[in-house]
């Protein structure tokens, strides 16, 4: 949820590891706008799922729970996710989520059973606004028992007595827990007020979570209100949500065991964050490539300025040079101001990339007027894109660096092991044994190694392998 006055935008958003992608960017380009930005991430630490799965393991509750929130930020911050201004959770706010349940009671729309709370619905007339559904859509029973306590079906509850082998808290309705809905409602509401901008999350969240917030939220006080709403797509696997319940669940540790977490994090804006987008190692390999071509070429960039006094540039660049950089930007921030369309902003970058890589290595981008200074203005626009995105390393050379070892260890390959290949596919071609000479590259590209051969020797890269390659070309 993010919150913000003309000067202000304050953020909570509640993040399960895969539904990132509407805040792997967020902050950072509304910092980029001018914004204060104050963002709220929350934290669930107690629900029925969490006291099941502890009471299986013999462990407290709140402490699993900590556990794993302390795993989700170190996820977090691999993917280079701008940490929170706040990070509520739960168990630390019983007396706030209390006093909006008194408050909710006080004004009508909520009634007592027993010890428990439940909101009723029928006293919120716009109850669906969000999601569109009315309430005699609503099938009770489908996922959960129906109470037959409840004045309606699909009253739902704000406080439930306690339960043996349950945490619980003492309340003005005798000790309990908070039902899952009110406890985003309340938090929010301590650290952002009941108005701001931006509430985020998964579409799952959609209904009933987010419905049964803005019915709750508004009871407790008419003035309340959120401007816009982020859903993000599901991540999917052959276009079926990935879910524990289909046995196709990973975490982003998984992930990263293999892939560098900003090739991870490009993978993720390549798709609007209100699209599914699809899971697969073609899309990963992909993002991998994409990552160390941008990389490579502003390592090669930045290496030929070094050699340059900065002072000793002119201020002036070509007019071809000129064009092309106001074009990227307003290309890219035209595409964040439409939704946060980041796709697009990546697919702007190629253009630049390309007239870098012609002045580095073309006869005529060596012989450019003002070439030093064209690189630096691109160099320079590029890294500011780079920058709002989050994908920006702190050393080109070390990321690189880290792209090689990830390919080497998808490949099961050291080092040592690439290079005496390369050495008998060198002995093999002084050997005019060109046979032998095609069949070692071809392997290595086989495994995502690819050689380059140049007058100074030959190198590698990583690369797409083979397989996967022939996968993007009959795709395509």
């Amino acid at each position: 949820m993010c919150v913000a006055s003309l000067r202000t935008i304050s953020a909570t958003l509640a993040t399960p590891e895969f539904t990132l992608l509407s805040t792997c960017f967020t902050g950072r380009y509304l910092k980029y706008l001018g914004y204060e930005v104050n963002y709220v991430r929350n934290f669930t630490d107690v629900d029925d799922k969490i006291i099941a799965r502890a009471n299986e393991l013999g462990e407290d509750p709140i402490n699993l729970s900590r556990r794993y929130c302390e795993e989700f930020r170190h996820d977090m911050a691999y993917l280079n996710c701008l940490p929170p201004s706040v990070e509520p959770c739960v168990s630390d706010h019983m007396p706030q989520i209390i006093d909006m349940i008194k408050q909710i009671l006080n004004n009508g729309c909520s009634y007592t059973i027993d010890g428990d709370v439940y909101f009723s619905v029928d006293k919120f007339p716009e109850y669906g606004r969000l999601s569109g559904r009315r309430l005699e859509d609503n099938r009770a029973g489908e996922r959960v028992a129906v109470d037959s306590r409840k004045k309606n079906p699909a009253d739902f509850a704000l406080w439930k007595s306690a339960k043996e082998g349950e945490p619980f808290w003492e309340s003005p309705w005798g000790p309990g827990r908070p039902g899952w809905h009110i406890e985003c409602s309340a938090m929010s509401a301590a650290y952002l007020g009941y108005s701001f901008d931006i509430h985020g999350g998964g579409m799952d969240l959609i209904f009933p979570h987010h419905e049964n917030e803005i019915a709750q939220s508004c009871a407790a006080c008419h003035e309340s209100s959120v401007s816009y709403w982020i859903h993000n797509g599901f991540v999917t696997i052959d276009s079926e949500k990935m879910s524990k319940s289909l046995g196709n669940f990973f975490t982003i540790r998984q992930v990263l065991e293999l892939y560098h977490p900003l090739a991870l994090r490009l993978f993720l804006m390549g798709t609007h964050y209100r699209s599914p987008i699809n899971y697969s190692d073609l899309q990963l390999e992909s993002s991998s490539d994409r990552v160390f071509y941008i990389f490579q070429t502003l390592h090669d960039c930045e290496r030929i300025l070094t050699q340059y006094d900065e002072a000793s540039l002119k201020d002036s660049i070509p007019p071809g040079i000129a064009t092309c950089i106001k074009n990227f930007y307003d290309e890219c921030l035209a595409s964040m101001l439409d939704d946060l369309h980041t796709p697009v902003a990546l697919a702007a970058m190629s253009e630049p990339l390309k007239t870098i890589n012609d002045l580095l290595h073309t006869r005529k981008g060596k012989k450019q007027e003002l070439r030093i200074e064209s690189l630096a203005a691109l160099g320079k626009a590029i890294g500011n894109i780079l920058t709002i995105l989050g994908l920006l390393p702190d050393s080109y050379s070390e990321a690189l660096q880290q792209l090689r070892d990830y390919a080497l260890k998808r490949a099961r390959l050291t080092e040592d092991q690439v290079v005496q290949k390369i050495e008998e596919r060198n002995a093999a071609r002084k050997n005019k044994d060109y046979e032998k000479s095609d069949a070692i590259r071809k392997e290595l590209a086989a495994v995502g190694i690819a050689l380059m051969d140049s007058p100074e020797g030959t190198t590698w890269r990583p690369a797409i392998p083979l397989a996967f390659q022939e996968l993007q070309f009959s795709a395509s």
